[in-house]
């Protein structure tokens, strides 16, 4: 082959923020091979920085001009560009958190960060990526490395048992969306890209055939398994209690964000004739989701529990913005995951802080925290109330925009269970609220009189304070600039040709309908 040629068709400067993600975790080891363990915090703060630096790249990649990778496997157009920077910042936020959590855990800060980075380096791949093989060694790599991650405290018996569960659930998940793409594969004639998918799916005259349709169920589960949509979402409760909580915060948001994007290409590539069929499904996915995961937290008495059944239930309320299935959908699911990543991770922050100085991270431990701890009250009240959908913080401007784009799609009754499952969710949110801001004393809990004293500028304290400052500075701020945050998820949409590849293939059915002797 021509160099020159195949330089062309790999076209490496598209994927430099992963490059750069890349260097960072070499970077990460090398450091902690050198230095020791004395240089945890340094390494924190390198992981960070290489993050940042990759965020920065892909801003740099912003335009309404696709960048294709080895010849169209993967795409950086504007819609990947802010799904990779979604999971990239997750990732930063994560390593803020972790280093106090895992220091005090007594395991290695350097392990963790390269695999955390690892799996970040999936989960911007998957983001973007625009053919079979691709995705699947994506999703691999990302499921992997959360496994590992989930599993990482060993001495703590909780973790081992939640990596265990999601390792058993997450192999199923892949065996069983390896068979839906293998389908896709042969119905397809031997195509991996998603366009020449349902490009040869149509010639082949396959186009609603049984095979298709049970390759499109299997697809979905793994999708949905990813995206912790019911009744695929079996792993959430046990790995958010028993995973090291700054894993459960990249897995809320940076993980369900790459399966968002995942599925926004894959579905409207791929399936372009079946668009019903996968809009039905997913259809009584949201139902699912959004009944179970508000009923549910409703009986929690683990904090944790209660965000793992919330994130069940969000999901529920982001695959209103995928059914919808216009461009006012896309770019509300795009805006929702953004106001998302500060909510969640700014709730999971105040979590982290609590659990490190109390141990626990039961719901009813935190009556009375107000008197003790204001900063800590406020920061989660926030958070629980964006997640509620209250006015004017970034959830409800979130939530509003998904609604009023499933309205106007007609979904009208999966638009009002969005809104009266959203009134109980402000139910399980406030009494949290509410058991945190008692005002008298005897109505404390045990463990809150005790509460240490602990000053904020102890190193291993500060990380977890700039993660909090920023993430609530962000969930409290992005209601009031909802508008050009929207502008840069509808953006992200219109610059990308994500509706194309079904205009090209009505198209061909015209062409095929009209020309019968062609047909295979």
């Amino acid at each position: 082959m021509d160099f020159a040629n195949f330089a062309s068709q790999l076209n490496a400067g598209t994927i430099l923020p992963e490059g750069i993600v890349i260097i960072t975790l070499v970077g990460v080891l090398i450091v902690d091979l050198i230095l020791g363990r004395t240089s945890s915090r340094w390494i924190g703060y390198l992981g960070v920085a290489g993050l940042l630096a990759s965020i920065v790249a892909l801003y740099f990649q912003w335009d309404s001009t696709n960048h294709i990778f080895l010849g169209g496997a993967f795409n950086s157009d504007d819609l990947s560009i802010v799904f990779r920077g979604i999971v990239a910042l997750s990732a930063a936020v994560t390593i803020l958190m972790s280093i106090r959590y895992i220091e005090q855990s007594g395991t290695a800060l350097a392990e963790f960060i390269a695999i955390l980075l690892t799996a970040t380096l999936g989960g911007m791949f998957l983001s973007g990526a625009n053919e079979l093989v691709m995705i699947f060694i994506s999703l691999e790599t990302l499921s992997i490395s959360s496994y590992l991650l989930t599993g990482y405290t060993k001495r703590d018996s909780r973790s081992n048992e939640a990596a265990l569960k999601y390792l058993l659930i997450g192999a199923s998940s892949t065996a069983v969306f390896l068979y839906g793409v293998s389908l896709l594969y042969g119905l397809s004639g031997g195509q991996t890209e998603l366009s020449a998918i349902a490009d040869g799916i149509l010639r082949a005259g396959v186009g609603q055939s049984l095979g298709v349709l049970i390759a499109l169920v299997f697809v979905i589960a793994g999708v949905g398994f990813k995206i912790s949509a019911a009744p695929f979402h079996q792993w959430t409760p046990d790995v958010y209690e028993g995973a090291p909580t700054p894993v459960i915060a990249f897995l809320s948001v940076g993980s369900k964000a790459a399966g968002f994007g995942l599925a926004i290409r894959l579905l409207t590539t791929a399936f372009p004739l079946v668009v019903d069929e996968w809009k039905f499904v997913f259809t009584a996915l949201a139902v699912l989701s959004m009944i179970l995961g508000n009923v549910v937290a409703l009986t929690q008495t683990s904090m944790k529990r209660m965000l793992a059944y919330s994130s069940i239930a969000q999901a529920g309320f982001v695959m209103i913005g995928l059914i919808a299935g216009t461009e006012a959908g896309y770019a509300s699911m795009v805006f929702y995951l953004l106001v998302y990543l500060f909510m969640n991770l700014c709730g999971f922050t105040c979590v982290i802080l609590f659990s490190l100085r109390t141990g626990t991270d039961q719901i009813a431990e935190y009556s009375g925290l107000y008197q003790k701890d204001p900063l800590l009250t406020l920061g989660l009240s926030i958070a629980l109330l964006s997640l509620g959908g209250i006015p004017p913080l970034a959830g409800f401007f979130g939530k509003i925009y998904l609604f009023w784009a499933g309205w106007q799609a007609g979904l009208y009754g999966l638009v009002l269970l969005g809104l009266v499952t959203s009134v109980v969710s402000i139910y399980y949110y406030i009494r949290v609220i509410r058991m945190m801001v008692v005002k008298e004393p005897q109505e404390m809990s045990d463990v809150v009189k005790n509460y240490p004293t602990i000053s904020w500028d102890l190193p291993g304290f500060r990380p977890l304070q700039v993660g909090l400052i920023v993430t609530l500075i962000a969930t409290s701020i992005a209601g009031i600039l909802s508008n050009p945050l929207f502008t840069l998820a509808n953006n992200s949409v219109t610059h990308t040709a994500i509706l194309q590849p079904a205009t090209v293939v009505t198209n061909q059915v015209s062409e095929i309908t009209t020309e019968p002797s062609q047909k295979l």
